[in-house]
């Protein structure tokens, strides 16, 4: 823990303090944060207010009294609630902003943690909380050159599997023994063995109307095989098999044959049009100096589904923070399932992934991560697709 940074971030921020607050580890971003470990003991609440000038304080129940003993500050113990109460009135001092855990109208579920109840006790001493949202994404989400490496690396290994999954959906064709989505999916799973990669779901693999659930999962019952005439869209997600690797996370679309229909191609190109403006967007944000958020880039990209007539169809938000989690704890590029205040700032790792789903007929995503590196450049950290992959 770097105490004067992240002093100075909450004074940047116009922010007085930063309350941490836990019980049985619920908030796994603030114990990550502290360089805390988030499956360690913890039966009992304790709180550690960060000012943004001065000493830091810390507060533990005397049953567990070393909790935060490892962290820079004074020490207080409690053993009651009203003996906890009064401790924290005193630690919090005169009413000021305070940041916690805490999205106002939970508009970031992400880093909304912090119960109503603590808001409640924190707010009758007089002080105003505030979101620590953009903090979290600082301290917790964001991503230097060396980190990222591993990212670029399961980027290479991950393009280079959907390649090998297209080609062999193409034998299956040619042979006439075709592959269903299952057996693909599961030969990509082999393929991310043999890679060194690993990976939280099976990647999704489907035809036609299936991937019209974003989210579609091929099963071994009831899968369909993949014949002359269909539409193919394929979403994979991995990292390196090793401690704090970063994921990479992309989707194609395909075609069965040699010429797909048209209302396929205009979606397909619809959706990677609206992923070149959002990307655009971007770079230019960087290059003017002008500070952005995800839910502006989110409006940039969805506008060009709209315009093209498909605003309806395009159901979730434009993209998500990337991590040692594939859903990261960072901005997202949201302004339809939340809005997604947080700045896009150097260190940020995130996917653009415009889609379109019409239920019974199909279901279309292009899918590319963007990183935004120490020089404020957005870089593009895989291969993009252009046009639908043709397979026959």
């Amino acid at each position: 823990m770097d105490l004067e940074k992240i002093q100075s971030a909450i004074r940047s921020r116009g922010a007085d303090g930063w309350l941490f607050f836990d019980f049985h580890n619920r908030d796994h971003l603030g114990l990550k944060i502290l360089g805390m470990d988030v499956k360690g003991l913890a039966t009992r609440r304790w709180y550690y207010f960060v000012p943004a000038e001065g000493e830091p304080t810390k507060l533990a129940h005397r049953v567990e009294p070393t909790k935060l003993d490892h962290l820079p500050g004074q020490k207080r113990t409690y053993s009651s609630w009203q003996e906890l109460h009064s401790n924290l009135k005193e630690i919090l001092g005169a009413p000021k902003k305070i940041a916690m855990q805490y999205s106002p109208m939970n508009a970031i579920p992400y880093v909304s943690i912090t119960d109503a109840g603590t808001v409640d006790i924190v707010r009758s001493f007089g002080h105003d909380i505030v979101s620590s949202a953009d903090l979290v994404s600082q301290f917790e989400a964001l991503l230097d050159e060396k980190a990222v490496k591993s990212h670029f690396k399961a980027g290479k290994l991950v393009d280079a599997v959907l390649a090998e999954a297209f080609n062999e959906v193409r034998k299956s064709v040619r042979s006439k023994k075709h592959k269903t989505e299952y057996e693909i999916q599961q030969f990509i799973m082999k393929r991310f063995k043999a890679n060194g990669l690993i990976t939280d779901d099976p990647p999704i693999v489907g035809t036609n109307d299936h991937p019209a659930n974003p989210h579609f999962a091929p099963s071994p019952k009831g899968s369909r095989r993949i014949k002359p005439g269909d539409k193919l869209l394929i979403d994979l997600w991995a990292k390196l098999d090793k401690p704090g690797a970063i994921y990479y996370d992309i989707t194609w679309c395909a075609f069965i044959g040699d010429e797909a229909p048209e209302e396929y191609v205009k979606a397909f190109h619809t959706v990677r049009d609206a992923r070149r403006a959002g990307f655009i967007f971007i770079k230019e944000r960087l290059e003017s100096g002008e500070a952005f958020a995800g839910w502006e880039v989110d409006d940039v990209c969805r506008n060009v589904v709209t315009a093209a007539g498909y605003g309806e169809y395009f159901t979730h938000r434009t993209g998500h923070s990337i991590g040692e989690e594939v859903h990261g704890n960072g901005p997202n590029i949201d302004n339809f399932e939340t809005q997604d205040t947080r700045q896009l700032v150097p260190g940020c790792l995130f996917s653009l992934e415009p889609g379109i789903y019409i239920e019974g007929e199909m279901g279309v995503r292009s899918e590319l991560n963007v990183y935004i590196d120490g020089s404020r450049r957005a870089r593009v950290t895989g291969k993009e697709q252009d046009e639908l992959v043709l397979i026959y």
